[in-house]
């Protein structure tokens, strides 16, 4: 191939570049330069995370050849800072929590300087024109264009009210790790570059379902540059993986279940080299008939995906009598809704980097959700001990469950023991597609009672969810479809089963809500519906029936406190009844020859009829929906997570924990609560996380766990810690070690009369000491300044017996309103309302971005998101085929924190990860029917099942689109 050498100005510095008639300029910034800032997430031109400017416009480098860029002026993200002071943008994007896991943050200020430096003053519709390339997945653009508004104009964070803040907790702060993120020195695995660093690529199937008869590598073996080719017969240990059940191969020995299975591994000295000689292993198959449903695969003649059977759980769900329930009713109504496969999308494809020392002892540097158990299933199936494998977290861009399973770790660890140099292993976003967990496809029947007042009497579920080629998470996610599907309401008979199956599909498992957001559209459909036929508002039959202190849920648990549900469903009825006007006429359009007509929340009767479609071509309405979900992962399960605090000689801490973060704002959560309980600011705290040599096990990153888990560690160790000090502090002071206060990185003497320092005769007078001196005379005394906690939750039991399943829930109403093009059955989502029980906001600017990104997560969800596979073969292909929401889809969201507080969390704080992208798709569903009198059945709701194969339901039924 041939080559040639440009000349390259990067952030104002030259190089000369040797370059081939395929290299871009994102090979050159990131291979050649290592200006790493600038991502990869696509390499297709879909996402922007590769946005530099190129002679003062932005341009995707992943697209653009470096040819191109031949002696002209490039910008990186590492060239906007100048003399340590940030760039305008950068400090606005920290100052209005526009970053989360950070990513896409460096393509994103990019393309928003080449807006400001084009357009100094532009308007929200410029903003999201400029950035309509670049995806988010995590923070719901909302404080990216208010960050882009902020630099440009200097208006400040828009930040809810959080009720009565502590020193530090309950204080809108930015994320610790925002700096790093917006000057592009965050480090993701595949920024990693070491000396002799060797290149992985992987052998996938061809087949959803086959047995492999030969494999046959030699020709890859003897291909220059190829180091290492494996396949099932060199893997030493464990043959299997899976954080449930082991029944997923690392490399494929008795059968092929799903394409995304890997049949062998090859590094080499480049990227090409392993790609060409995966093209040389030939592997002989014979094909096996095909599973595609869970329905098929329960059929009695259906061909076995594993050879115990292709049922892997049966739940069951039941409370007081169903079938009494019905009896008692004076209306019952009886659904089937459908909900498809969904990517998590997050756009950093997986990747990792494992190298080995001279003991033989090997590290993997991954972003991952739980380090911990990698750590276990590495070594089991290198056969060494755990202690000879370390997993060290890099940061994660985005992960909301995907990154919980085995992904490259395993396999970077072979090759790195069978060639003892390090090895870089990036999926392309193909390969992420077609290999990761997605989110179950399920089918719901649902029957629901209720009296004419509106009380409910009794339902009845019958669920069945795609499992896909492998267990992953499946038997816990479909519990928590099979627990919630009565919704958060106090049900007094629930009768579900639930039906988790083994199919040929790519592999099901954990993703944000965990099976709650497929039980809450048929539920919330179901309210709707309900309402319209007693005649009641959806508000009115919410409220009647709403899970409150006293309630039991369809468990049997019987909630004893901090259930918000009523105050979330108030605060929107409220925010809706003062805004309805006003955000009426402020969301039409100025169009002279367009008829638009406004329903409010109120149900009322279709009208969409064929003569009217063809005369109003736009109609908006409020839709509702309300939720609630777990917190922490109860059923019995053991939920334990340690954090170690340590005061260093400075007067600053350090805390470990062995949680990960994932973009969600951990770090941040942890700093809070050590500088609330140390009397330090908050910026004196440094946060270690995710490294199992360096941290305490903090469990896995999921069911909105870390906040109130970890956070009580990391309270309890910071505690301890505190006393130790105090205790050396009380004699320098002259008072007793309980009268004591630890504020602004000093310890006080406290006075009743002043309620502050008081001088002493006996200590010289003196009011207080520095938080260093006091460590130092904790340490001259011989006492800890360092403490480690393990906290265990509040006991849990399992499905079926009697106490609590969860020691706490998060609690949510949503309210959206749409206008729906009656015509072309396009759906616009104007704005949301989305009230959040959190128990306490530990950060209400992070809790805000929370509420911000699930809301639009759930828009796609509603509205666009379908990972499509055709007898066993991914049709989705790309991030452009997935088609996640974009910035132009962002509405008005108007994020509302309730407070209900949780006596046994950290200051009162549940969760907040899962809970907001729960509600949004059913009250986005339940407004399109109010506006259109179409009711969808099958998500997403495409403008073919709004103008084709919705049914105008008027409660009696009907097929489903």
């Amino acid at each position: 191939m041939r080559k040639r050498t440009i000349s390259l100005y990067v952030n104002s510095s030259a190089h000369q570049v040797e370059i081939g008639p395929r290299t871009t300029l994102l090979e050159v910034l990131r291979d050649e330069l290592h200006l790493t800032g600038t991502k990869n997430g696509c390499g297709q031109g879909h996402c922007g995370a590769c946005t530099v400017i190129v002679d003062g416009k932005a341009v995707r480098s992943c697209i653009y050849k470096a040819s191109r860029a031949d002696g002209v002026r490039v910008e990186t993200i590492e060239g906007l800072a100048e003399n340590g002071e940030l760039h305008p943008l950068q400090r606005a994007f920290i100052e209005h929590g526009a970053v989360q896991c950070g990513f896409c943050t460096p393509g994103m200020i990019m393309a928003a300087k080449a807006l400001l430096d084009a357009n100094p003053q532009p308007t929200d519709e410029e903003i999201k024109d400029a950035l309509q390339c670049n995806l988010c997945r995590c923070t719901g653009y909302t404080r990216i264009i208010q960050a882009i508004r902020g630099a440009a104009e200097g208006t400040p964070p828009q930040i809810p009210t959080a009720e009565s803040p502590l020193t530090a907790v309950g204080r809108p702060v930015p994320r610790p790790d925002a700096r790093a993120k917006v000057t592009g020195q965050a480090t993701f695995a595949a920024d990693l570059y070491f000396e002799g660093m060797l290149h992985a690529r992987v052998l996938r199937s061809k087949y959803p379902h086959a047995r492999p008869l030969q494999v046959d590598a030699s020709r890859a073996k003897a291909l220059p540059g190829v180091v290492a080719v494996l396949t099932a017969e060199d893997v030493p240990g464990a043959k299997n993986h899976g954080l449930v059940r082991p029944d997923w191969p690392v490399l494929a020995y008795d059968k092929v279940r799903y394409v995304g299975d890997a049949i062998a591994l090859v590094a080499a000295e480049t990227a090409e080299i392993a790609e060409q000689a995966l093209e040389l292993i030939q592997v002989e198959y014979e094909p096996l008939p095909v599973v595609t449903s869970p329905q098929q695969a329960l059929a009695p003649d259906a061909p076995l995906v594993h050879d115990g059977g292709n049922l892997l759980k049966h739940i069951q769900v039941r409370k007081g009598d169903a079938e009494k329930g019905f009896a008692e009713a004076d209306v019952i109504v009886e659904r089937e809704y459908h909900t498809p496969s969904l990517d998590h999308a997050f756009l950093e494809p997986e990747a990792g980097v494992a190298a080995v020392d001279v003991e033989g002892r090997i590290t993997v540097y991954v972003g991952s959700q739980i380090p911990f158990d990698d750590r276990r299933q590495i070594a089991a199936s290198l056969a060494i001990p755990e202690e000879k494998v370390r997993v060290k977290a890099t940061q994660v861009g985005g992960a909301f469950g995907g990154k919980e399973d085995i992904s490259v770790q395993i396999h970077l660890a072979l090759l790195a023991q069978a060639t003892g140099r390090p090895v870089k292993l990036v999926f392309t976003r193909q390969e992420s597609l077609f290999v990761h967990p997605k989110r179950h496809a399920t089918t719901i029947r649902l029957k629901t009672g209720a009296t004419r007042d509106g009380r409910l009497t009794a339902v009845q579920a019958e669920i069945y969810g795609d499992a896909g080629a492998y267990a992953s998470l499946s038997e816990h996610v479909m519990t928590r479809t099979a627990t919630h599907a009565a919704g958060p309401y106090d049900v007094p008979n629930v009768k579900v089963d639930c039906y988790a199956a083994y199919t040929n599909n790519v592999p099901a498992g954990a993703f944000r809500g965990f099976g709650v957001p497929q039980a809450a559209f048929a539920m919330e459909s179901q309210m709707d519906i309900l309402a319209e036929e007693l005649g009641l508002s959806p508000f009115d039959i919410r409220r009647k029936n709403a899970l409150r202190v006293g309630s039991t849920t369809a468990t049997g648990q019987v909630l004893r406190e901090s259930v918000g549900l009523l105050e979330t469903i108030d605060r929107v009825e409220k925010e809706i009844t003062s805004n309805v006007k006003r955000e009426t006429s402020n969301v039409k359009r100025e169009t002279s020859n367009v008829k638009r007509e406004t329903s409010t929340i109120e149900n009322r009767k279709p009208v969409l009829s064929e003569a009217e479609g063809s005369k109003i071509e736009n109609r908006m309405a409020w839709g509702v929906a309300c939720a609630y979900k777990n917190v922490g992962l109860g059923g019995g399960a053991p939920d334990c997570a340690g954090a170690e605090v340590e005061l260093t000689g400075d007067g600053r801490a350090i805390v470990r924990a062995g949680a990960a973060e994932v973009g969600q704002g951990l770090v941040g959560v942890l700093a809070l609560v050590a500088a609330e309980e140390l009397g330090l600011p908050y910026d004196w705290v440094e946060v270690l996380v995710a490294d199992t040599d360096q941290t305490l096990d903090g469990g896995a990153t999921t069911a909105s766990r870390q906040s109130f888990i970890t956070g009580n560690a990391v309270r309890l160790a910071a505690q301890r810690v505190r006393e130790a000090v105090a205790q050396a502090a009380s004699e320098e002071l002259g008072a007793p070690p309980d009268r004591l206060v630890f504020k602004n990185g000093r310890v006080h003497a406290f006075c009743y009369k002043t309620g502050w320092g008081r001088p002493s005769a006996a200590n010289g007078g003196k009011e207080s000491i520095s938080l260093a001196q006091a460590v130092a005379l904790a340490k001259g005394e011989g006492r800890e300044v360092r403490a480690s906690v393990v906290y265990q939750p509040p006991k849990t039991v399992p499905l079926g017996e009697v106490g609590d399943m969860h020691f706490a829930f998060g609690y949510a109403t949503q309210a959206a309103l749409v206008e729906v093009d009656t015509n072309t059955g396009q759906v616009e989502v104007l704005k949301v309302i989305a009230a959040h029980d959190v128990g306490r906001a530990l950060n209400p600017l992070a809790v805000a971005g929370q509420i911000e990104g699930g809301v639009v997560m759930g828009i796609g969800i509603a509205l666009q998101e379908e990972f499509v596979m055709e007898e066993g073969i991914p049709k989705t292909t790309s991030l452009a085929r997935y088609r996640i929401p974009s910035i132009e889809r962002t509405p008005q969201i108007v994020p509302i924190i309730v407070e209900d507080r949780a006596p046994e969390g950290p200051y009162g704080a549940k969760g907040i990860g899962e809970i907001p992208s729960i509600p949004t798709a059913p009250a986005i569903v339940n407004a399109i029917y109010n506006a259109t009198g179409v009711r969808i059945y099958s998500l997403p709701a495409t403008p073919k099942k709004i103008l084709g194969l919705g049914t105008r339901d008027k409660g009696s039924g009907g097929p489903s689109p």
